[in-house]
């Protein structure tokens, strides 16, 4: 094939894509879309309680408390692998894209000084207990619509378990795991 045939075959690609997109922006201004102000149905993203969450996990397989009996640190040590590219967990250590993580056990959501939170996590408030990390790392998106944290989470319970537990060894070593039951 020669240089003159690669050009019509090229050109007639980009006048195809070309046509294409006339007649969308000509269908548009014809048609002139409309957008109701409210959604027909209503759907309900509230957010999901401490209670829900414990009835939620019970009901999904072994219990938090159970799990975080059997924890290993240093599985866990190697599940935070995972997070080490965007948090940092050394006691004072700086802030990357996440936060620093020293002592996360029980501290208050959005607490981090010199880091920006979204508004969506400042709102939800409390503190990071067992079953809220639990429920946050399986999933960030869902437990925190609107969340910075562009994580797809940790599907496994056992590593979430082994990493909470990692974690509690951060600093937070004196809250009492939640009950075996």
């Amino acid at each position: 094939m020669n240089t003159f045939e690669f050009n019509k075959i090229a050109g007639a690609v980009l006048a195809g894509a070309l046509i294409i997109m006339v007649i969308n922006e000509v269908a548009t201004l014809a048609i002139h879309p409309t957008y109701p102000e409210t959604n027909a149905y209503a759907i309900d993203t509230g957010n999901v309680g401490a209670s829900e969450i414990a009835s939620n996990a019970v009901a999904a397989g072994p219990s938090l408390g159970i799990l975080m009996a059997d924890a290993d640190i240093e599985k866990g040590a190697k599940v935070f692998r995972k997070c080490g590219a965007c948090h940092t967990v050394e006691e004072g250590g700086a802030n990357k894209i996440g936060p620093n993580l020293h002592g996360v056990l029980n501290r208050d959501k959005g607490a981090v000084d010199g880091f920006a939170y979204s508004n969506q996590l400042v709102d939800k408030g409390g503190a990071w207990g067992y079953d809220d990390l639990d429920v946050f790392l399986k999933k960030p998106s869902t437990y925190i619509k609107g969340t910075k944290m562009a994580f797809a989470g940790i599907k496994k319970a056992s590593e979430r378990a082994d990493l909470i537990a990692y974690l509690r060894s951060l600093g937070k070593e004196d809250v009492p795991l939640p009950p075996a039951e």
